[in-house]
């Protein structure tokens, strides 16, 4: 079964910058699209960012021009580069997978990882 592993979240004042990565392990069929995905306490969890196996990305209108999604298509891997971080952007961040060039509510995968806390404080 393939599992996500999502890394590099912490602590960081606002206007600060960090990178998230997220590795599609044991055996990943043929992905297509990965996307980073957010979620409040509470809350549904809402798409961020996605890019497809040819490097076509999407991003939601509140991380354009901040974020930027990028991937190794080698390694399974999904990376989030995050900068001008705000408050606003604290949140449990999560990556999904899929076959498809597209995701929604998810990509495709029903497993998701155990995430990855951002913090945004001063």
């Amino acid at each position: 079964q393939v599992q996500l592993v999502e890394s590099g979240g912490g602590v960081v004042q606002p206007g600060g910058s960090l990178r998230l990565s997220c590795a599609a392990r044991g055996n990943p069929f043929s992905i297509d699209a990965m996307a980073w995905y957010r979620q409040a306490p509470g809350m549904q969890r809402d798409l961020v960012a996605t890019i497809t196996h040819g490097g076509s990305t999407q991003y939601a209108d509140s991380v354009k021009g901040r974020f930027t999604v990028s991937r190794d298509n080698f390694e399974n891997t999904v990376y989030l580069q995050m900068n001008s971080l705000k408050p606003e952007d604290t949140d449990d961040y999560y990556c999904n997978a899929g076959r498809e060039g597209s995701c929604g509510d998810d990509c495709g995968m029903d497993n998701w990882g155990k995430g990855t806390l951002i913090t945004v404080s001063s």
